[in-house]
């Protein structure tokens, strides 16, 4: 029998998962086609919630707002940016989780448009909204050979002490 590829879940890979959503700024966002049950992946605008939950900013125009509203099941893939070599030893964080419309309020606003102010132009028109993708589980693959699963608490932020 083969060995487990899956290593057992550290502080480095924890903190690596939070690192990789927290500098996020797009993803590869998976949903299901309403009408034909086949997975559809886009490309999306990413970044994190207060909690480090991965929020998404998305047009009720788009196929896959269309997608989430009828069925909230999504899966993200989150990349590192790497600046040469091969991108299959950069590390990634695939998350199964559910998408849920997020309450537009000023502070998630602002937070959002601190870190990309271009996205004024559309922030505020009535199509747009807040989805939060709440994670069921993830998959780290922190380089060759690294790989390891995770809980939610694995890659959101710690509770405030």
């Amino acid at each position: 029998m083969k060995p487990d590829p899956i290593r057992e879940t550290t502080d480095e890979a924890r903190a690596l998962a939070r690192q990789l959503l927290d500098e996020a700024r797009h993803a590869s966002l998976g949903t299901l086609d309403p009408q034909t049950g086949v997975p559809l992946v886009t490309r999306i605008a990413l970044q994190t919630d207060a909690d480090g939950a991965p929020l998404a900013l998305l047009s009720g125009l788009a196929a896959h707002s269309r997608a989430l509203a009828a069925d909230p099941r999504a899966g993200l893939l989150i990349a590192a940016e790497p600046a040469r070599g091969d991108a299959m030893t950069h590390a990634r964080l695939s998350i199964l989780g559910r998408a849920v419309p997020a309450a537009p309020h000023e502070e998630r606003r602002a937070r959002w448009l601190a870190r990309d102010p271009k996205a004024k132009v559309y922030l505020d028109l009535p199509d747009f909204r807040f989805w939060r993708i709440e994670p069921i589980s993830g998959l780290l693959n922190a380089g060759f050979g690294q790989a390891f699963r995770l809980q939610p608490a694995d890659m959101l932020k710690p509770p405030a002490k």
